[in-house]
């Protein structure tokens, strides 16, 4: 008995209080299109970023918050390319009052979202004044803010760290190529990261090619001990390590 005691100590001492090891997949540009409804049969925790203003938007976001999924805005920000960026955008030319009120306007249309991540956003993301009024809003209505990370130069993760905001960064895009094998690939790499890291964000996108993979690999998390969580459960995330976040 005392040599079965023994060993159950000497086990919890390497293994019971090691953290498990999260990952969490937000799925972007949610709601011009009625296929986009497809996102919403993968399994698990996925979270869902909603363009807004758009015409399946709000639809999609209930339906996926009746599920008990995690819902944040995917608010489109200038770009360094000046590409279209839609309706609900943020760009270098307004000021704080209009920042808030645009922001405030997307949030009306979807209430129970819990924050917001960027749309594209190179340019905008850089810009000290825009980025801290963005987290000004973000603080004074208690939301969370992911960076998408556009750019390797972007100031958002550190001004809301700055205002008190709970943060998080992209470390993978899962679908830059839309083939099986690029995305198993990039699947993989995430399995990885979230086993040398513990926490690991990926972004991945409505594509019909994305959910026809994503329905097969999903499944492969557990097989390797990896919880798939909302995003609001990797907040907060002082004193952890992550990996490196790179623009893609």
């Amino acid at each position: 008995m005392r040599i079965l005691f023994f060993l159950f100590i000497l086990y919890c001492s390497t293994n019971c209080n090691a953290e498990h090891a999260k990952v969490a997949i937000i799925i972007d540009d949610i709601g011009y299109r009625q296929t986009d409804s497809a996102a919403l049969s993968l399994p698990g925790a996925l979270t869902y970023a909603i363009l807004p203003h758009t015409p399946f938007g709000p639809t999609l976001a209930q339906q996926a918050n009746q599920a008990h999924k995690d819902i944040i805005l995917h608010i489109p920000m200038e770009a360094e390319n000046g590409k279209k960026l839609g309706p609900g955008a943020l760009v270098s030319e307004m000021d704080e009052q209009a920042i808030r009120a645009s922001l405030q306007a997307s949030f009306e249309e979807i209430p129970f979202a819990i924050g917001i991540n960027n749309h594209m956003g190179s340019k905008l993301t850089q810009l000290y004044a825009p980025m801290a009024w963005t987290m000004r809003y973000l603080r004074d209505h208690k939301l969370i803010f992911v960076d998408s990370v556009t750019t390797n130069h972007s100031k958002a993760r550190k001004l809301a760290r700055y205002y008190g905001v709970p943060s998080l960064s992209r470390h993978l895009f899962l679908d830059n190529e839309l083939n099986q094998r690029y995305i198993s690939g990039q699947f993989a790499q995430l399995i990885n990261q979230a086993k040398k890291y513990k926490r690991v964000v990926a972004i991945a996108h409505p594509h019909p090619e994305t959910i026809e993979a994503l329905h097969y690999l999903i499944p492969q998390l557990t097989r390797h001990d990896i919880d798939l969580v909302g995003i609001s459960a990797l907040l907060p995330l002082a004193n952890t390590t992550e990996p490196p976040s790179l623009a893609e």
